[in-house]
């Protein structure tokens, strides 16, 4: 079994060394090679690759052309030669035991296309993030909260080359959430080893930050696409919120033909929501009758859900779901 670490750089000078460190250090892992596609950059990161790979032979670098990160992660994936892609990116810090761990993950779950890891944002704002993606580890959690957020980090993450199949596509949307998305729906599951093997840095020029296909717009679109061809698909459903979030899904699931029977909302002041009556918790159907889709912004919205249909008889991934 050979792993391939895809990591994609640009202008990357800073960072790149301390990244590439972590990856080479790697301990009991199997063999390994590092792909590091340099897409166009202006600043000191060719001279470093170049450096690097003449001074490890499993360093190999390929140039791209600066046409964005899809098509240099395709790029970067077609030098591949692994069985198992783990990608990695030129900011972000790794634990030395990360490969041998996630291989080993796989190895024993052949129902897993990809697999992550507990991870610390490093940076301000994420304490939120942090907790929610180091609480969704196992395939069920990880399984019921795709819709939330993406529950892989992706630098953190390390697919079957199978499961990959032709690799990322450019939808307008951020390319790695519906990488997941894509690999569920195709039946594979997704887990995370319980330890943190990443820090994953934040900067202000960060992708994540600064580009339109990661902004609230696009990721509620990608959420009602497979939300659309995947559970809600000939299937009668409800969506709890009825406030901004709710709303806002529901106008992306309109798009597809797909309309709530009803709304349900701890607002007794709330009478209607997009042309659909918005009951309350009283007004519950029994579990089963229609999928409950939960789309809620506040901290401890979803708790708070939970503790209301899960009493009644209602399970998370059977007869509700989050969606934000």
């Amino acid at each position: 079994m050979l792993i391939s670490v895809l990591l994609p750089a640009r202008d990357a000078a800073r960072t790149l060394p301390e990244a590439l460190a972590g990856v080479l250090a790697q301990r009991g892992a199997p063999p390994f090679e590092v792909i590091c596609l340099d897409d166009a950059s202006t600043d000191a990161t060719p001279a470093l690759l170049a450096q690097a790979a003449r001074r490890d032979a499993r360093i190999r670098v390929v140039r791209g052309e600066g046409r964005g990160l899809v098509a240099a992660l395709n790029l970067g994936l077609s030098h591949c030669a692994g069985s198992l892609i783990a990608r990695m990116d030129a900011d972000d810090l790794v634990h030395p035991d990360r490969l041998r761990l996630q291989a080993e993950l796989l190895a024993r779950d052949g129902s897993l296309g990809a697999v992550g890891s507990l991870v610390k944002c490093g940076g301000d704002g994420f304490a939120r993030l942090e907790a929610w993606l180091n609480a969704t580890v196992t395939r069920e959690q990880c399984r019921n909260a795709r819709f939330i957020e993406a529950p892989l980090v992706h630098p953190s993450t390390m697919l079957r080359r199978e499961a990959l199949g032709g690799g990322w596509e450019d939808h307008g949307w951020a390319e790695d959430w519906d990488l997941l998305l894509r690999l569920v729906e195709q039946g594979w599951e997704l887990a995370k080893v319980p330890e943190q093997l990443l820090t994953w840095r934040d900067s202000p020029g960060r992708l994540t930050r600064t580009h339109a296909a990661y902004g609230q717009g696009r990721i509620f679109r990608l959420r009602a696409h497979y939300l659309a061809r995947g559970p809600l698909r000939g299937r009668a459903f409800d969506l709890w919120g009825a406030g901004p979030t709710g709303k806002r899904l529901a106008r992306e699931l309109e798009a597809h033909g797909l309309r709530p029977g009803a709304f349900f909302d701890v607002d007794r002041n709330k009478r209607v929501a997009r042309g659909r009556p918005v009951r309350t918790a009283e007004e519950l159907p029994p579990p089963g009758t229609a999928l409950m889709l939960c789309a809620v912004g506040a901290a401890g919205a979803r708790e708070e859900i939970r503790g209301v249909l899960e009493p009644r008889g209602y399970r998370e991934g059977k007869h509700f779901l989050f969606a934000a």
